[in-house]
């Protein structure tokens, strides 16, 4: 069972959703269901900014109000379209050579065969689910000024704890800013500062200006935030800005034509030197129970089978991994399920990654029934099947339920770390000697304890960490970035099977390394412009 504060997300959910929120950077959807709460009311008393900023930790891993379905915070859209974590690891890892999908829903096979649009329903869910989590975080942070505070008599002591609550916020503003910056680029920008309405717009930022904007508050929050490894579980620390911090600054080049390898290697060692340490085993780092005695996840969305209902996060994740259909090659229970939902496998291009399956425990994939190969996209039994997310715990007991996940959802954690600094030392940031060390201890563990995966100086090149990164992280949502940021995600180059709609693969054009700002929000916002080539 989660703490009180995770357990109470969905409960808070639909009290935070009551507040008239400041009108959203999309203004083609209507964003909330229409209470008469005011925001005194919600905001009555310092336990009440406790709630509210539950309510923005939850639209991480929640689509609305009743959970699973039924009353979602995002109107004229289906929930499963703008889940969060849904559909960033969709953009993420579809997209890529690490992951198809069987299912004909409208735009899920734009994904992988590069072929998604401006009108695209799904490219719309999730920019408007990245830009509804910055308007809540916005309302969170006018509500809870100085001055609203002394308004509403919360004392001083109390003061002090909505201040830390404030960094949080902006942390978690700040991170969906990252993920839109990652995706989409040049986009609607706002903050707690401006009061949008029917007749004024959200201004575009570029990428580079939302690249700086970011930084500078993330640094600004640094001496806010509760000390890494401090705070409640499932809340923001300091050690998850400077994971913040390391993963953009190792893709600054990308995002604003200027490396930062100094500082991803500085903000990776910040993140270990923290007290953050390995999991022992690696697959339990993806069960039921990773939420305890968990060492090295520095960030995690935080799922509860009985709390946290939706048909996204862990809960697709888990289920899309398993055949839907019950035959003698599949065990839903191994799971934690009653069943499966026949969408996610790998191409052989992540299968191959693992030259050694039998020894290197993280390459574990459902072979039985499967073939290697993928002759048709939307048939379930054509690829292997990656073993990571399941449903029971440590023990081998089945999670609280078995069709909503409790299995957290690691956004950062410290192997990432230890490959961002690597990565970084080799482009000239870091110790390369040190980083030797970091990738020897990632595989160390992926070996069981054994050093017969270790590697050498000679061996540390950045073609190897690309291969390593994706066989230690494989569908956890860095592929894609990763992919463009060593120029071989568009390009002929780098193939993978059904890249660019072809079954041997096929480069695209350049155009496809950002997603488009969709037209509905272009019709409305006349101050945003189109990304090249859409």
């Amino acid at each position: 069972m989660k703490n009180t504060f995770i357990r109470s997300a969905k409960v808070l959910s639909i009290a935070a959703s009551a507040l008239v929120l400041a009108p959203s950077c999309t203004k083609d959807l209507n964003q909330l269901p229409t209470y008469d709460l005011t925001s005194n009311q919600v905001y009555k008393d310092a336990a009440s900014y406790k709630s509210q900023m539950a309510k923005v930790y939850a639209g991480f891993a929640l689509t609305g109000s009743q959970g699973p379905a039924g009353n979602p915070d995002i109107k004229g859209i289906d929930e499963g379209t703008s889940d969060y974590i849904r559909q960033y690891w969709s953009a993420q890892e579809l997209t890529t050579d690490e992951g198809v999908i069987a299912w004909g829903d409208p735009g899920v096979q734009d994904w992988h065969n590069m072929n998604w649009s401006s009108s695209g329903v799904l490219i719309r869910g999730l920019y408007s689910r990245l830009l509804y989590q910055v308007t809540i975080c916005n309302s969170y942070l006018q509500q809870s000024t100085d001055a609203m505070l002394a308004s509403r008599g919360i004392s001083t002591t109390d003061a002090t704890s909505i201040a830390a609550y404030r960094a949080e916020v902006r942390f978690l503003r700040a991170l969906s800013y990252y993920h839109a910056m990652d995706l989409y680029g040049n986009i609607p920008f706002t903050t707690e500062n401006d009061v949008i309405g029917t007749t004024t717009l959200p201004p575009r930022i570029t990428r580079a200006d939302l690249f700086k904007y970011i930084e500078s508050e993330l640094k600004a929050i640094d001496g806010s935030l509760i000390s890494a490894r401090k705070n409640e579980y499932g809340r923001a620390d300091q050690g998850a800005a400077w994971a913040l911090l390391a993963k953009m600054y190792l893709n600054a080049q990308v995002y604003t034509g200027t490396p930062r390898y100094a500082d991803a290697a500085t903000y990776a060692k910040k993140v270990i030197d923290a007290g953050y340490t390995l999991m022992p085993k690696y697959g339990n780092l993806f069960l039921a129970d990773n939420d305890k005695n968990n060492p090295e996840v520095i960030f995690p969305i935080v799922f509860d089978g009985k709390f946290t209902q939706s048909y996204g996060g862990t809960t697709f994740l888990t289920h899309a991994a398993v055949s839907g259909t019950a035959d003698a090659n599949w065990n839903p229970a191994y799971y934690g399920l009653g069943g499966g939902w026949g969408g996610t496998r790998a191409t052989s291009a992540l299968f191959q990654q693992f030259p050694d399956t039998a020894a290197d425990s993280r390459g574990r994939f459902h072979t039985r029934g499967q073939t290697l190969d993928i002759p048709a996209l939307t048939n379930f039994a054509n690829g292997y099947v990656p073993i990571k997310f399941r449903n029971v715990t440590s023990t081998g007991a089945p999670g609280s339920d078995n069709t909503f996940v409790d299995t957290d959802y690691p956004m950062f954690r410290l192997a990432d770390m230890y490959l961002t600094y690597a990565e970084a030392a080799v482009r000239g940031g870091g110790d390369l000697g040190l980083a030797l060390t970091y990738v020897n201890a990632v595989r160390t563990r992926a070996y069981n304890g054994s050093t017969s995966g270790n590697i050498a100086s000679g061996d540390l090149t950045l073609d190897f960490l690309l291969a390593e990164r994706s066989r230690e992280l494989y569908w956890e949502a860095t592929r894609r970035t990763d992919l463009i940021r060593f120029g071989r995600f568009t390009s002929a180059s780098y193939l993978w099977p059904w890249k660019g709609g072809v079954a041997a693969g096929r480069g695209v054009a350049d155009t496809y390394s950002l997603f488009p700002i969709p037209s509905s929000d272009l019709s409305i916002n006349t101050n945003l412009q189109q990304n090249p080539g859409y």
